[in-house]
């Protein structure tokens, strides 16, 4: 009898780990991954408070169109995920994290403040181009250090933990943007001039200090290195076959997976006032934030690729609901399934590329992996701009568009995921350690 395709996937993809010997097994979560997870909160405090309600800031304060939304929003994580694919060779290359993580945050956190000043949608372009830029210089080495950070068999937990910690303090960061938009005004459908500029002021403060807590608490992990082995090369061909396929699907997934902008202008389009989306989002993270963390353990046991399955699953009919919206209460239920989504799959996703790859490999790895997704951010978003409002002289509004074909693209990568993995070839990765 066949193995069920699944279980081969896991097989696999699960259980084939390699041992960290900076974290035993059986520990679980270690200083490294607490005060990143404390880093992850603060700095995230300080973005949701900017960058959430930056589409509805673009859109009404300098009147720009969704299709120059999606440009912005997509050559910025574009930006971010070309760097992360150098960043995180980089330090596999140094045998070093810690420098290239500091050395983001900081970027990120020296220019969110200026959109203080912007009056037009070039500035804001400039600002993102730099706080994204920041973004993918530490992603991969921070990921890289959570996973080196982790025993094998508690990585899901640890990547779940940074996970769950990101969103609260993005549930934390809406909260204080819900309370300053109220009290500046109230319940109106637009963003009212000069309320943005006071939420940036304030994030500088958890912004700056996220940084000095990273500074100040982490610590660089020791790896043994072969004196005698050439230095890690940037190349996709010395990877383990399964993390190629599995990245290949992610591309496709991620087609369909524009960015957030659109769901923030969607809950607009249907009628949520400003403060109300605050809230909306401050729901999604609250979920997002307690789901994370047992999603990831549940992954540590159960298996990573069962848990991506489910998560992929539920975003095509998030999405699909999304497209057929017509009630305030619609935006409240899909966000908060949109959560269980982030919950899910985020974290699981991180802890089977760093399962899948060598140690001395992690770092391209994640560099690989997010600039995938980054990369591909910019087509889906351009896509999404596109289905929703045309482009050029072709002007239509059909905002459920860009939902459907989000919908239909999670479906076909997750038929992929169930067809495609189980014929990798299997057989756990060499660690680091263990080679001759």
């Amino acid at each position: 009898m066949r193995a069920p395709l699944l279980s081969r996937t896991q097989k696999g993809l699960d259980t084939a780990v390699s041992e960290t010997p900076t974290a035993p097994r059986g520990a679980g979560l270690t200083r490294n991954v607490v005060v990143l997870g404390i880093v992850s909160l603060l700095t995230d405090i300080s973005s949701e408070m900017t960058n959430t309600l930056l589409p509805l800031f673009l859109q009404f304060d300098l009147g720009v169109r969704t299709a120059v939304i999606g440009l912005i929003e997509g050559f910025a994580e574009t930006t971010a995920g070309s760097t992360r694919l150098f960043s995180g060779w980089f330090s596999d290359r140094l045998g070093k994290r810690k420098g290239l993580t500091i050395v983001g945050y900081g970027l990120s956190a020296v220019s969110k403040p200026f959109l203080y000043f912007a009056t037009v949608w070039g500035t804001v372009f400039g600002v993102r181009f730099s706080d994204r830029l920041g973004k993918g210089i530490r992603t991969a080495p921070r990921d890289a250090l959570i996973a080196d950070s982790s025993a094998a068999d508690k990585r899901g937990l640890s990547f779940g933990f940074h996970r769950a910690m990101d969103s609260a303090g993005a549930a934390i960061g809406l909260t204080a943007a819900a309370a300053i938009i109220y009290v500046l005004q109230k319940n109106s459908l637009t963003l009212l001039p000069g309320v943005y500029r006071a939420l940036v002021l304030w994030a500088m403060i958890p912004g700056f200090l996220g940084v000095a807590v990273l500074w100040l608490f982490t610590r660089e992990i020791a790896r043994r290195r072969d004196p005698n082995a050439k230095p890690p090369k940037l190349s996709f061909r010395d990877l383990d076959i399964r993390f190629k396929l599995f990245i290949a699907i992610v591309v496709v997934f991620t087609l369909g997976n524009s960015s957030d902008a659109f769901l923030v202008l969607r809950a607009q389009n249907v009628g949520l006032s400003v403060f109300h989306i605050a809230l909306v989002l401050i729901l999604f993270n609250a979920v997002y934030t307690v789901i994370a963390t047992p999603a990831g353990a549940l992954s540590d046991k159960w298996g990573r690729t069962r848990v991506i399955a489910v998560g992929w699953l539920l975003y095509g009919l998030v999405y699909l609901g999304f497209a057929l919206a017509r009630a305030g209460w619609h935006i409240w239920a899909l966000y908060a399934l949109y959560g269980a989504y982030y919950g899910i799959t985020e974290g699981t996703a991180r802890a089977l590329v760093g399962d899948v790859v060598r140690e001395d490999q992690r770092g391209t790895a994640y560099g690989i992996y997010n600039a995938a997704v980054a990369l591909t951010v910019l087509p889906a978003s351009i896509i999404a701009g596109v289905l929703w409002q045309g482009i050029g002289p072709y002007h239509w509004e059909h905002p459920s568009a860009p939902f459907y074909f989000g919908a239909a693209m999670s479906l076909l990568a997750l038929l992929l995921l169930v067809a495609w993995l189980p014929t990798a070839r299997i057989g756990a990765p060499q660690s680091s350690e263990s080679k001759p």
